[in-house]
């Protein structure tokens, strides 16, 4: 049999092959993909979900950390698949040669039970990622008994190399005896809250006295970023800095371009010490 007529016969072979179509979840026909494709397509999408705030040092020229933000408003049945996700990303990062942090949040509540801690250590440590990629954000930090609830978990998740970042502080008492007793890495504040009654005082010396960094969040109008700056705030995050992105778009922040953009907002001083 020549080429030419066998490529004849399995032209014909697969026009008179029976017809197969795929659906998803939804019952929406996926024309031409198999189960296994179908199954990797939904994944890549899922993956491109705007799941990553970027936070930038608050002069703007440097990307220093992401905030996956799916966890602040996960349910008990979400927990762990979301914080399996935020690792996924962590790690696609690396793999990728760039050396990105990720925040992942959790409630005082999951950190209070020891089930949930030893699945999460499971994941921390089937991972492998590199001490410093992975941190944890607590939020919903509530009187002096969450504190005691979720001291045990947060000392495992510090064995394993994690750093502890407090989320959403407001100044609470019970927050600063948190702080004084944990010393977590970061601490995040609402910048927007500052705008008409002044800066916190006591999280200069908090900072000073713990070397704790300092993260304001919601940088939304240039009195924030200036507010920020003023607080001594070693980073920034909110839409002025740069809106939520997917993983992939994380890959791809210049860090020139960003600082490009926030300092042509507002005036600053050149070498010459001009405005």
């Amino acid at each position: 049999m020549s080429p030419k007529s066998r490529l004849y016969t399995l032209v014909k072979a697969w026009k008179n092959k029976p017809f197969q179509e795929v659906r998803d979840a939804c019952g929406q026909p996926w024309l031409g993909l198999s189960s296994k494709a179908l199954k990797e397509h939904q994944s890549w999408s899922q993956r491109q979900a705007i799941s990553n705030e970027p936070i930038f040092n608050t002069q703007g020229t440097k990307l220093t950390s992401s905030l996956f933000r799916p966890l602040l408003t996960s349910t008990d049945t979400q927990l762990l698949r979301l914080f399996m996700e935020g690792l996924d990303t962590i790690t696609y990062w690396y793999r990728s040669g760039r050396f990105i942090p990720g925040i992942l949040p959790l409630s005082v509540e999951h950190l209070a039970s020891s089930n949930c801690i030893d699945a999460l250590s499971d994941l921390i440590l089937n991972s492998r990622l590199p001490v410093g990629l992975v941190s944890l954000g607590v939020h919903k930090l509530n009187g002096a008994d969450s504190i005691d609830s979720c001291m045990e978990g947060l000392l495992r998740m510090r064995r394993l190399g994690v750093s502890i970042h407090l989320l959403d502080f407001s100044g609470a008492r019970s927050q600063i005896h948190w702080i004084e007793a944990i010393e977590p890495e970061g601490i995040h504040l609402e910048i927007g809250q500052f705008r008409a009654h002044g800066l916190p005082i006591e999280m200069i010396s908090l900072s000073q006295q713990f070397q704790t960094q300092i993260y304001a969040g919601n940088v939304t109008l240039l009195k924030d970023l200036e507010n920020a700056i003023a607080l001594g705030a070693q980073h920034s995050y909110g839409g002025l800095m740069m809106p939520p992105v997917s993983r992939h778009q994380m890959l791809h922040i210049g860090d020139s371009r960003i600082a490009k953009a926030i300092f042509s907002l507002h005036p600053h001083k050149t070498l010459n010490g001009d405005k």
